[in-house]
């Protein structure tokens, strides 16, 4: 009889149950503290109180401090990730669809604590290249929706990664402008009416809108 079946009948949890309960409970905590006080303030004796485990349960899971952020910060993409393949979903057009699937990364990245964690401390917390790393399923969306949008095989390949690059980049970059700006709303519909002219500039140029 399996581990997983004795514990169903006795009603006690596994070690992997109880391991995969430590572990969120670390993360939900983490985050928390990391969105209230910011990466750099947040100490792990602070995040172990918060999650009511002890240094010896946290090491267990976590090399360190960084390490905890790393993986929240991979939450974070992969909750932002899905938000935008949902929001992709619902348009038959690639062309509408592709943009408001941008404009959901974008609305996204403004969440208060997503964006302190993803977009103010992660730099800092993680440097450059773990962050592009990381964000590899919304570059991804972003060429398949490219791909979609100007029509699948009409391209060559490095063609569309180098658009998908430019796309991407200016969509991160304008993320992270609206972290530091004064006034981010006002940047956000700035930067939609840019993306906005962008594709249906694209769209004109492209062979799949000729007649």
């Amino acid at each position: 009889m399996t581990q997983q079946r004795v514990a169903r009948r006795t009603g006690r949890r596994t070690q992997q149950e109880r391991s995969s309960t430590t572990t969120l409970q670390l993360l939900n905590s983490a985050r928390k503290l990391f969105a209230r006080d910011g990466y750099t303030a947040t100490s792990l004796d602070a995040i172990c109180d918060a999650a009511e485990v002890t240094k010896g349960a946290f090491y267990h899971h976590f090399k360190n401090k960084e390490q905890l952020f790393r993986a929240v910060y991979e939450r974070e993409q992969q909750d932002l990730s899905s938000a935008i393949a949902q929001e992709y979903s619902h348009y038959n057009d690639p062309w509408e669809a592709l943009f408001q699937g941008m404009r959901e990364f974008l609305v996204g990245s403004m969440e208060p604590t997503r964006q302190r964690i993803t977009l103010i401390d992660a730099p800092g917390a993680l440097g450059w290249e773990a962050m592009r790393e990381i964000r590899t399923d919304c570059r991804r969306m972003m060429f398949y929706g490219l791909s979609q949008a100007l029509g699948k095989g009409r391209f060559p390949r490095h063609e569309i990664e180098s658009l998908t690059s430019m796309v991407y980049g200016a969509q991160c970059e304008a993320a992270m402008a609206m972290a530091h700006a004064d006034d981010p709303d006002e940047l956000l519909e700035s930067a939609l009416r840019q993306f906005r002219f962008l594709f249906d500039s694209i769209r004109r140029m492209s062979p799949t809108s000729q007649p």
